[in-house]
C-alpha cells in the first residue's frame, strides 16, 4: 500500500482503533492512553500515512507555505543550493510550497500570514533577523542550533560537527601528520563554533597545537589562498591544512604549488633542534564535500554533510510539526560521512 492510497481509516483498522482516536492519536489531541498513541503512530509510519495535506490546510486556515531562510552567502555556495533543492522536494510530498525568504528578513507578523512554519539554516547568533523568525508565531526548524537568545521553543536538526573535524584531524595524522592546521570559519553559528572549538581541543588531548586561521564564513578560494600562503610561510612545519568553508580548498591547493609543496604525500626529515618535520608534502583536507573538492586536482578528502538529505531531514521535521507528528522542540541528528582522496594520500 503505498503513502497515496493510505486513508486515516486504513490506520484506524490496523491499529485496532476507530477514527476518530486515531486521529486525536496522530494529533497528538484527545484522551488517549500513550500504549495507544504511540501504537497507532507506530502503524501510521509503516502504512507510509500521510495526513492529507490539503483537508489540514482548510481545518488550519494555513497558507500551504513554509518558509526558508539561508545565510546571505548561500547563493555563492553549492552546499546551500543543495540543502535548498532538498527542501523544496520534501515540502511537496506534504503539498507544501517553499518561500525562499530574503536574507535580510521581515518583521515576525508578516511572515506568520505568508508561510505555515519556518525553515532557518545555520543561524548566526549575530543575525538581527533571526530572532523576529523564531519568534513569528510559527513551527520553527533550524538547521544546525540557534546559539543566540530565542523567545519559543525551535525545533532543529544538527550534525555531530566536533565529531567530523575531529575525524579530519585524526585522518591526517595517521596519514603521517604531526603540524596540522585549520582554516576555521567566521562567525557565530553552531558550526563555525564548534570546529574552532574543536581544533583547541583537539589540540590539547594530542599535545600539539592545530594552528588556526579564521577565514570567511563563505570564505572564496583566492581568500584561501592568501591565508593558507601567509600561514604556509609563517609556519613551515605545518604538514596538514584543512580548509573549511565550502568550495574554499582549491585554494589552498594553489598555495601549496606556489610554495613547492607536494599534495598528498609527506616526504623529509626530522627537524631535531625544533622537534619538527621538514617536509616539502602537504595534506590538504576540507569540512565540507561538494564539486570543488570533487573536482580538484588532487581530488579532496572532505566531509560529506549530504546536503541535499540534510535539506530533507530540515523539511521533514517541519511537515511532522505542521501534522502533529512531532513536538515543537525535537532535535534530530543528522550523519555525515568522510570521504578520503588523494589529497590526503588516500585512494578514492
Amino acid at each position: 500500500m503505498t503513502s497515496r492510497t493510505v486513508t486515516l481509516l486504513d490506520v484506524a483498522r490496523a491499529a485496532g482503533v476507530s477514527k476518530s482516536t486515531a486521529s486525536d492519536a496522530l494529533q497528538g489531541s484527545g484522551r488517549v492512553a500513550e500504549a495507544t498513541r504511540d501504537r497507532v503512530r507506530a502503524v501510521a509510519e509503516e502504512l507510509g500515512y500521510r495526513p492529507n495535506s490539503a483537508a489540514r490546510r482548510l481545518r488550519r486556515a494555513s497558507t500551504g507555505a513554509v518558509g526558508l531562510h539561508l545565510p546571505a552567502t548561500a547563493t555563492r555556495l553549492d552546499y546551500y543550493m543543495n540543502l535548498a533543492f532538498g527542501a523544496v522536494e520534501r515540502a511537496q510530498e506534504d503539498g507544501l510550497d517553499v518561500v525562499l525568504l530574503a536574507s535580510s528578513g521581515a518583521p515576525g507578523g508578516r511572515i506568520a500570514s505568508r508561510v505555515d512554519g519556518l525553515l532557518v539554516i545555520d543561524p548566526e547568533a549575530g543575525d538581527s533577523a533571526v530572532p523576529a523568525l523564531l519568534d513569528a508565531g510559527v513551527p520553527v526548524v533550524t538547521g544546525e542550533r540557534y546559539l543566540g537568545p530565542a523567545a519559543g521553543p525551535s525545533a532543529a536538526v544538527v550534525c555531530d560537527n566536533a565529531a567530523s573535524l575531529t575525524a579530519l584531524l585524526d585522518h591526517v595524522t595517521e596519514r603521517g601528520a604531526r603540524r596540522p592546521a585549520l582554516l576555521a570559519p567566521a562567525g557565530s553559528s553552531a558550526w563555525a563554533t564548534a570546529l574552532r572549538s574543536t581544533a583547541r581541543a583537539w589540540g590539547l588531548a594530542h599535545g600539539v597545537e592545530v594552528a588556526l586561521r579564521t577565514v570567511p564564513f563563505a570564505a572564496t578560494p583566492g581568500e584561501a589562498e592568501a591565508t593558507a600562503r601567509e600561514l604556509l610561510g609563517a609556519h613551515p612545519a605545518v604538514d596538514a591544512v584543512i580548509s573549511a568553508p565550502d568550495g574554499s580548498a582549491p585554494g589552498v591547493l594553489r598555495a601549496a604549488a606556489a610554495l613547492g609543496r607536494t599534495v598528498g604525500t609527506l616526504d623529509g626529515s626530522e627537524d631535531s633542534t625544533r622537534g619538527a618535520p621538514l617536509r616539502g608534502g602537504l595534506l590538504v583536507a576540507s569540512c565540507v564535500d561538494g564539486a570543488a573538492t570533487r573536482g580538484a586536482q588532487p581530488p579532496v578528502t572532505a566531509v560529506d554533510l549530504r546536503p541535499a538529505a540534510y535539506g530533507r531531514a530540515c523539511a521533514e521535521l517541519l511537515c511532522d510539526i505542521l501534522a502533529d507528528r512531532a513536538a515543537p522542540d525535537t532535535v534530530r541528528l543528522h550523519a555525515w560521512t568522510l570521504e578520503t582522496r588523494a589529497s590526503t594520500g588516500s585512494p578514492n
